[in-house]
């Protein structure tokens, strides 16, 4: 009886630990991270979009959390990026502007990022979509090996679109090559000056299937005239109207592999749409009453759903957790004639909130962020914590049970905070501060926000964008003025000293993540 009694009461010890280390998906999940271009936050269903359905994007929404107030890192995509991957905001490194089509590597080799932390936890990491973050060392020849690039600094695989749609050059790059390339009919980039006498978007405008509007009039590629001039390459030259399914098959192809295997994984999947040139598959064609934009978000949400269905086919739905969110604000006019302004109709992309893409003011980096994570975050819920992805390597490293393995150096991720009871939804207080960087720099503290004087110009007529640039500075109560129309400077300036002396003690700041137990110092 007594060994009965023992062998029985081991077996109620040791049972929980047993089922805890074979439930891995309630400590360390797999995370999908679906980061689209150019969605506005109210271009999505669930967040007000008028002309367009979005259903399985909506759908997440009903079986997740839906934050009302989470920003990109920036009002512009690569400086988002880079600072959603560093955990830096972009505005304290020079260099991390709109990248050129054949920038070198802006993250370097070595630095911590968002994958390399997950990989010191064991995740098998990917990124698959649009990079937009400089391939290379300065001098790339795209006929060889490409690199550093994302498998330098934390990814295992990649499938990318070296820069945007928009830019040359026209082809995908899978790890270190190009795909489908000829050999014998090498790539020369170049930009500035013509490579040679090849037809571009202002010698053979009448050839073009979709005219340019400013800036787009250099090689054509596809029937449609780019930002940069290419040479060669013909044979691995994309198509436009199938770079959504290309890069979703890839994107489904790497959750597939991952199937039979215990690691947790991520993935990064960074579409292109709804970012110019918008060229849905013909069978999207019409699915919005936006013309060629709305039917992009169209688009977008079938890949979204194509994502989702891989996860549930795999037996992997409750042990993930899918993130959908966006790299800047809305634009309509980006360089193309798409009837984006014609056809808006009703459909405000922005929102109750002022701006677009490029500018201080709202919109520019408020964005819709949709999380789900079945267990751990309760369906049909919303929050208005303040959120900014640059919180993303933090939040993210501090999940799971292999938390404690993950060793962040002192001066890494110095901008990014853990706000895992936030982004789980436990509680609505997010962050206290956050700097949103368009022209200017701007700072939020509760209702507060405040945009520093500018003497940049304040519109922009080529995309119709009111820029948020001011010379006295601005000052609104989002609370009571949503749409940032009733500039306070002049009447609150005891509000306006405050926010200027914490936006500058940021500014001078190496770091505004706090020093982990055991970090010495601060960040250099």
């Amino acid at each position: 009886m007594r060994t009965f009694c023992l062998i029985f009461t081991l077996l109620l010890i040791v049972a929980p630990l047993v089922a805890q280390e074979a439930t891995p998906a309630a400590s360390q999940p797999n995370i999908v991270l679906i980061y689209t271009d150019d969605f506005g936050y109210a271009d999505v269903g669930c967040y007000g979009a008028v002309g367009v359905e979005t259903p399985h994007i909506d759908q997440l929404a009903k079986d997740g959390l839906r934050f009302t107030d989470a920003h990109s890192p920036s009002a512009t995509c690569t400086p988002s990026r880079y600072a959603m991957l560093t955990g830096q905001y972009a505005w304290r490194r020079k260099g991390t502007g709109i990248a050129r089509g054949d920038a070198a590597a802006i993250i370097k080799p070595g630095r911590t990022t968002l994958p390399s932390l997950l990989r010191q936890a064991g995740y098998t990491t990917g990124v698959v979509g649009k990079w937009h973050l400089g391939l290379g060392d300065g001098q790339l020849d795209w006929n060889g090996p490409i690199k550093p690039g994302p498998l330098e600094i934390g990814f295992d695989y990649c499938f990318l679109i070296p820069a945007t749609g928009d830019r040359v050059p026209c082809v995908y790059v899978e790890n270190h090559h190009v795909v489908d390339l000829d050999p014998n009919d090498p790539i020369k980039v170049q930009f500035g000056k013509p490579l040679d006498d090849q037809p571009s978007g202002k010698t053979h405008r009448e050839t073009l299937k979709m005219d340019w509007s400013n800036g787009h009039n250099m090689t054509i590629v596809n029937g449609i005239s780019r930002i940069g001039w290419m040479s060669g390459g013909e044979s691995a030259r994309w198509v436009d109207e199938d770079m959504a399914d290309r890069i979703t098959e890839k994107a489904v192809q790497f959750i597939k592999d991952q199937q039979p295997k215990e690691e947790p994984f991520f993935l990064f999947f960074s579409t292109h749409d709804i970012h110019v040139p918008r060229v849905p598959h013909a069978r999207f064609v019409g699915k919005s009453t936006m013309g060629p934009r709305g039917d992009t978000i169209a688009e977008t949400d079938w890949c979204v759903g194509q994502l989702l269905e891989t996860l549930e086919s795999c037996g992997m739905t409750d042990n993930t957790m899918v993130i959908f969110t966006s790299d800047n604000g809305p634009v309509l006019d980006d360089g193309y004639q798409d009837d984006a302004v014609e056809k808006q109709g009703d459909h405000n992309p922005s929102g109750p909130f002022r701006g677009n893409k490029y500018s201080n003011f709202e919109a520019g980096t408020r964005v819709p962020m949709i999380i789900k994570w079945p267990g751990r975050i309760q369906p049909g819920t919303e929050s208005d914590a303040l959120m900014c992805q640059i919180d993303f390597p933090a939040t993210f490293a501090a999940l799971g049970k292999n938390a404690s393995q993950i060793d962040i150096p002192a001066e890494a991720i110095p901008d990014s905070l853990a706000m895992v009871p936030a982004l789980l939804g436990q509680t609505k207080q997010g962050r206290e501060y956050l700097v949103e960087h368009g022209r200017a720099l701007a700072l939020r503290h509760n209702q507060w926000k405040y945009i520093e004087p500018s003497k940049g110009a304040s519109y922009n007529p080529k995309t119709n964008i009111e820029l948020g640039n001011d010379p006295g500075g601005l000052l609104y109560n989002l609370a009571t003025d949503p749409g940032e129309k009733t500039n306070l400077v002049k009447s609150r300036p005891e509000v306006v000293k405050t926010m200027q002396a914490k936006l500058e003690a940021i500014r001078q700041a190496e770091r505004t993540r706090p020093a982990s137990p055991g970090e010495k110092g601060e960040s250099k």
